[in-house]
């Protein structure tokens, strides 16, 4: 006998199997139950999350024997010849090569002739977004009304490029993302089941380099366990795969705690030399940092980080090592190291100097600058020359006070975190780096906000056409007076406090439910 893959062989049979959407589980048995069937569903969501084995058992469910139930029996012929993909009642449609206006008459013709064997015939079409537009238009009526014995079931990675007109007639079930911990328990039934020794940490690297695809988990470990002879190791796994071990980013933390330089550099410059992808160690080092922000204001939890509970614990200890106006920097850092990559079209030296950066003490060169300043700051003691008195009427005169149409730089200041709190209900983007700014001048109706020299990407975002108009137009309402914005960086920006780092960042959290953002 041939050998089936993980993915065919552990697919879900019916609704209980299917693993991390219950709440599609919830809707189907209770449409079975009350007999409450649509005609038409549109099944959306990531590749590999369980879309089309879900229509199959939908179909299996309506054309069993004892159907529609929510628990077909799985041996009567039709259940059979849909586990085998062999029913002429159930017709499973690629999109993608069948998209054209003349397969889709074809199947609204097709649609007219009664099922053979079972109650239903049932169309699944996976990825139906490729289907054009006149292809669609083609199937509305048929869709719309089609006979009593029909049901569609479409699926697709991409909802947003449906046309309305055909999500308005389907019942739509959004899939979502595989958690870590989800696949990981899924991958130990299937060791269990295989009689394969696999130690969690195992699994866990495989759940994790899945990015929510249970079926590419599947594939992997299916993968790893071909690539291993005897037990499977965390090293082979990680040698596969090309990714960098939790261990790594951990110690590389460390080296910053530490400032450790040439610790940093050598656990690098061990990284390059196994072959791994600079830019597969800087997302992986962006997203322990991330990991790092979550634990510290959400006390590590599980739910958030999406990791075992030795992680998270971990995690937890590491964290307290760190600000968050700290943490905030390396991320600055990190992302700063993707756009130098990007114009010297290497990752290699933009990321070592970045390590450098974070791991190298810097109390030394600051005293010593600081000395260095102090002196170009004094100057030589003049020699000793009767004072020179002026007239009255050529004394300069005195500095205009900070302020502008009436609006004081301390009143402005004042309201500056009420600003960026109604600016994230707009952009969140943009109030994020401005949260990183200080005003420190306003004259002429020009308010100046300056930033940390570490602060550069964030300067420059801000400047963009788009992002300036929508600050200045911003403020200008909020202070009921006409304003313009300049940013500046400048090496006294003064500290912001951490307490406002964590009031702020928590009301991000709570504003999208704990979820990490990535706003373009």
């Amino acid at each position: 006998m041939s050998y089936t893959v993980f993915a065919l062989k552990w697919r879900p049979q019916n609704l209980d199997e299917i693993v991390g959407q219950n709440h599609i589980v919830a809707i189907l048995k209770n449409a079975l139950a009350g007999k409450r069937l649509g005609h038409a569903y549109l099944f959306a969501g990531p590749r590999g999350v369980g879309k089309t084995s879900t229509a199959r058992i939908l179909a299996k469910a309506l054309n069993c024997k004892d159907g529609p139930t929510a628990k077909p029996c799985q041996k009567c012929p039709s259940c059979l010849e849909i586990t085998k993909g062999s029913s002429l009642d159930v017709i499973e449609i690629d999109g993608a090569s069948n998209r054209g206006i003349d397969e889709i008459r074809a199947l609204r013709e097709n649609v007219k002739f009664a099922p053979v064997h079972g109650k239903y015939k049932i169309y699944i079409i996976d990825e139906v977004h490729q289907i054009t537009t006149d292809g669609f238009n083609a199937l509305l009526k048929t869709l719309e009304e089609p006979p009593e014995f029909v049901k569609f079931i479409f699926a697709t990675t991409s909802p947003q490029k449906v046309i309305p007109t055909v999500l308005s007639r389907c019942q739509r079930l959004d899939f979502r993302r595989i958690s870590v911990l989800e696949a990981v328990s899924q991958l130990e039934k299937i060791s269990a089941k295989e009689n394969i020794s696999v130690d969690k940490e195992v699994l866990v690297a495989i759940a994790h380099a899945s990015d929510g695809s249970l079926r590419d988990a599947e594939s992997i470990l299916d993968q790893v366990i071909s690539f291993s002879k005897e037990k499977v190791s965390l090293k082979d796994v990680i040698s596969m795969l090309g990714s960098v071990e939790e261990n790594t980013l951990f110690e590389i933390s460390e080296k910053i705690i530490q400032k450790d330089a040439r610790g940093a550099l050598d656990v690098f410059d061990m990284l390059v030399n196994q072959g791994k992808d600079p830019q597969v160690f800087l997302m992986g080092l962006i997203e322990h940092f991330r990991n790092l922000m979550v634990a510290k204001v959400a006390q590590a939890d599980s739910r958030l980080i999406d990791l075992p509970r030795e992680s998270c614990e971990r995690l937890a200890e590491q964290s307290q090592k760190f600000s968050l106006e700290e943490i905030f920097h390396i991320f600055n850092v990190l992302v700063n190291t993707q756009e130098m990559a990007k114009r010297l079209d290497s990752m290699r030296i933009p990321l070592e100097i970045s390590l450098v950066k974070l791991a190298y003490d810097k109390k030394g060169v600051q005293q010593s600058n600081s000395g260095f300043l102090q002196q170009k700051a004094v100057a030589p003691a003049p020699e000793n020359k009767p004072a020179e008195v002026l007239p009255e009427d050529t004394k300069k005169p005195a500095p205009q006070e900070n302020t502008s149409g009436g609006v004081s730089l301390d009143s402005l200041t004042g309201r500056w975190k009420d600003i960026i709190d109604n600016l994230s209900r707009v952009k969140i983007s943009v109030a994020t780096y401005l949260n990183e700014g200080q005003p420190v001048k306003l004259e002429n109706n020009i308010l100046t906000v300056s930033f940390a020299l570490n602060h550069s990407l964030h300067k420059e975002s801000l400047e963009r056409k788009e992002n300036k108009m929508l600050i200045e137009k911003f403020i200008s309402e909020f202070l009921n007076t006409n304003l313009r914005v300049n940013f500046i960086l400048s090496a006294q920006v003064p500290e912001k406090h951490k307490d406002e780092d964590e009031t702020y960042l928590k009301s991000v959290l709570d504003a999208f439910d704990g979820r990490v953002i990535r706003d373009s």
